[in-house]
């Protein structure tokens, strides 16, 4: 199955997080990130396995492609 553009593969609940673009991947994260209370607190259970489901499809691709990412050491310690 393919998308409506007919050019990336669809998974059961999105594109393929290995097909996105850089750009692409960041902003389907973004928009998880900026529903993610809303779906934790009114989303039907589906909507929140869904969810749960797709993020972390897209961070698990995040990872993939960053394994050495920027880490900024002052933002979390080990010591809280």
């Amino acid at each position: 199955m393919t998308d409506t553009r007919g050019d990336s593969p669809l998974m059961e609940n999105g594109i393929d997080p290995a097909s996105l673009s850089d750009e692409d991947l960041f902003r389907e994260l973004g928009s998880l990130y900026r529903t993610r209370l809303e779906t934790l607190r009114h989303g039907p259970d589906a909507a929140l396995s869904n969810h749960f489901k797709r993020t972390a499809e897209l961070e698990t691709e995040y990872m993939t492609r960053h394994p050495g990412r920027e880490v900024d050491p002052d933002r979390l310690t080990q010591d809280f």
